[in-house]
């Protein structure tokens, strides 16, 4: 590693200067929050549905969603990404902006975004999910079974609610890596809190600054989640204690 000493120490740095684009890095931040919410809502639900393929008596649903993670897990965000905007409409697939009138929001590049994320998100969903499921003793499975309740009743009634309270800290993870790895839409020209320093700096020729803020920006987020979720893991451990 070298650094040249007057080239540092010629370095203004001013964060007067960015003042006036506060609310173009808060509008960033609204989007970043949007879409990691998004992203990992509709990954939770798709991930339930993997973990339940994977635990079919079919085989070959199981065999079938365990390659879908395989292949999810396996290949980087970026390129998956680049298969849904750019890959899958040359063969027709294409996925539509949403119908609403927003620059921000309403854009295929947002709109596909939100499936190339969500689809990467339900892959570690679905072994979070499959991790808590696991967890849950099998002889309360057999109890509700010996009560008479069938194997949809029984995983929707007994083994889904417990399973929830144990993977929640894992699902605060993965939000809290969403909007870290949401960071990567920044590169197709999603308004996220990432493209906002390529705004910044291509209007003030400040380089060092925005990408100081957009780091603190980062940083106060994933802190402030981390805070949240560690105080939600410390009261279910008092509910689980109590019960």
């Amino acid at each position: 590693m070298h650094f040249d000493l007057p080239a540092l120490t010629s370095i203004m740095i001013d964060f007067s200067r960015m003042t006036k684009w506060i609310p173009t890095f808060l509008e960033g931040v609204g989007v970043t929050v949007t879409l990691s919410l998004i992203t990992v809502s509709l990954g939770s639900l798709l991930g339930l549905f993997v973990v339940l393929l994977r635990r079919s008596h079919l085989q070959w649903l199981s065999l079938l969603a365990k390659i879908y993670t395989l292949f999810i897990r396996g290949t980087p965000l970026l390129l998956q990404l680049y298969i849904w905007l750019y890959g899958l409409p040359k063969i027709g697939i294409t996925i539509p902006a949403l119908p609403i009138s927003s620059s921000l929001f309403g854009t295929r590049e947002f709109s596909t975004a939100i499936v190339a994320l969500g689809i990467n998100s339900s892959a570690y969903v679905a072994e979070i999910l499959r991790g808590g499921l696991e967890a849950i003793d099998k002889g309360q499975t057999e109890a509700a079974r010996s009560l008479g309740l069938s194997s949809k009743q029984t995983m929707q009634h007994i083994i889904i609610p417990q399973a929830v309270r144990v993977v929640l800290p894992g699902l605060g993870n993965e939000f809290i890596q969403m909007i870290k790895e949401s960071s990567i839409v920044s590169t197709v020209g999603i308004f996220d809190v990432m493209y906002t320093s390529n705004i910044v700096k291509a209007a003030t020729f400040a380089v060092f600054e925005p990408l100081i803020i957009v780091a603190a920006i980062y940083l106060t987020l994933t802190s402030v989640l981390t805070f949240l979720q560690r105080k939600l893991e410390r009261k279910l451990n008092v509910d689980l204690k109590g019960s």
